[in-house]
């Protein structure tokens, strides 16, 4: 009698990578969970305006992707379980100057930037969060914890609002761009004719000229969507193993996917205004038609991913033996 194993390096790394799960954190012992609560609880201390200043600006439905971030951030971290768990246990994790050094810059520049008239540069003082979190990783777990964590220390980077001028230099590009090419889809319609003023589309329907405007508001402007899904595209980017060069092209391809879905989301808006009834292209309608958008970019990012995957094969795929058979004769 004979039984037959087979297995393939692929299989036993996926393995691997899905074996354990969120309790096997606790193997890293009461000393380390204590000295990592004290380390929060002093950087919540230090930086507990900001943090909660940026709290309270997640509920702007422009950020309100801000309250997924740290989860994401701490999925990136779970995925290297295994490997902290082990290296913690062999004790290769050294405590490196190099980020102290860097700790005691942010914690000194803080209260510069802020009372500093020759700084004050707003922008910097969230984001001195979150260097000051990359700092503590480096110092007390070396370049080695680096290399397992510094995906989602720079992943909270997404949850920071921009500042208000920046916003503003961003989205109204966008608003142009989507209201122009809005304007030529609509003078594609039989008796449609549509001009563009900036951000404003004046719509003559049928000879009568429609009143009011439409103007591509800044939530039309497409940034909601550009960084939820910038985002949500980094995560996706890492959430599988893929080439590369492949998660270098999904990261490239969310601005323009972005970009055009908030085209067909005005174009959409400005056909139902035109055509059908004006207050369904505001309101309550306006927002659920923005919603939309993001399954949609969605689909088109998977399809991308996909094409990837299905249509080019990595050369060592094809010189590896597909598995290995291994065949043990049993005694009667």
């Amino acid at each position: 009698m004979a039984e037959i194993i087979s297995s393939s390096s692929d299989t036993a790394q996926k393995q691997s990578h899905e074996s354990g799960s969120f309790g096997d954190w606790l193997g890293l012992g009461v000393h380390t969970w204590v000295k990592a609560g004290v380390v929060l609880v002093l950087l919540y201390f230090l930086f507990s305006h900001e943090i909660s200043k940026i709290v309270v600006q997640w509920g702007d439905p422009s950020w309100s992707h801000g309250f997924l971030i740290p989860l994401f951030s701490l999925y990136f971290l779970n995925q290297h379980r295994g490997q902290i768990l082990e290296d913690h246990k062999r004790g290769l994790f050294k405590s490196n100057y190099i980020g102290l050094v860097l700790l005691l810059f942010v914690i000194v520049f803080y209260p510069l930037n802020i009372a500093s008239p020759a700084l004050q540069y707003g922008y910097f003082n969230p984001l001195s969060v979150i260097a000051c979190l990359g700092a503590l990783v480096l110092f007390l777990g070396g370049w080695r914890l680096v290399k397992y964590s510094w995906l989602a220390v720079l992943f909270l980077i997404f949850a920071v609002p921009l500042p208000q001028r920046y916003y503003v230099a961003i989205t109204m590009p966008m608003r142009i761009f989507a209201a122009n090419v809005s304007t030529a889809l609509l003078n594609l319609f039989n008796g449609i004719e549509a001009t563009v003023n900036g951000v404003v589309i004046d719509v003559i329907y049928k000879g009568v000229h429609l009143e009011p405007a439409l103007n591509v508001a800044e939530a039309c402007s497409g940034m909601r969507l550009l960084m939820a899904f910038l985002a949500l595209g980094v995560a996706m980017a890492y959430l599988h193993y893929r080439p590369l060069w492949q998660r270098l092209v999904l990261l490239a391809s969310t601005v323009p996917i972005a970009i055009l879905c908030n085209v067909v989301r005005v174009t959409v808006t400005g056909f139902i205004y035109v055509l059908w009834e004006p207050k369904y292209a505001q309101g309550i309608y306006h927002d659920m038609l923005g919603m939309l958008m993001l399954p949609l970019a969605f689909f088109i990012y998977g399809g991308i991913a996909w094409f990837m995957e299905n249509i080019f094969i990595e050369e060592e795929s094809l010189s590896k033996p597909a598995e290995e058979i291994i065949i043990r004769k049993k005694s009667s």
